[in-house]
């Protein structure tokens, strides 16, 4: 009879033994499509980032171009000023 409780309980020991291993593998499955499917999300996100990173970057050299023709047109409608020579003055004399 022993030979049989030794023979069932080691049964059950590898029983339990594969049924956890059965529920680790299954969460950890699942825990890579998971991740699989916030890889896929990032890299799209990246890819969206790259775009609008390059317009913004277009737009702010546009932007650069626009304000040195401004500045350009408001140093040539500026007249340019003569400077003003300012008297010398004397000193009183005691």
């Amino acid at each position: 009879m022993t030979r049989k409780t030794a023979w069932a309980s080691l049964f059950l020991a590898v029983a339990m033994c594969v049924f956890s291993a059965a529920c680790k593998d299954t969460k950890t499955l699942q825990e890579n499509e998971q991740l699989k499917t916030q890889v896929v999300d990032l890299q799209k996100q990246v890819g969206e980032m790259g775009n609008n990173l390059e317009t913004i970057t277009a737009d702010r050299d546009n932007l650069k171009k626009e304000n040195e023709a401004l500045k350009a047109q408001m140093s040539a409608r500026k007249p340019r000023k003569a400077k003003k020579r300012t008297s010398r003055r004397k000193r009183p004399q005691a």
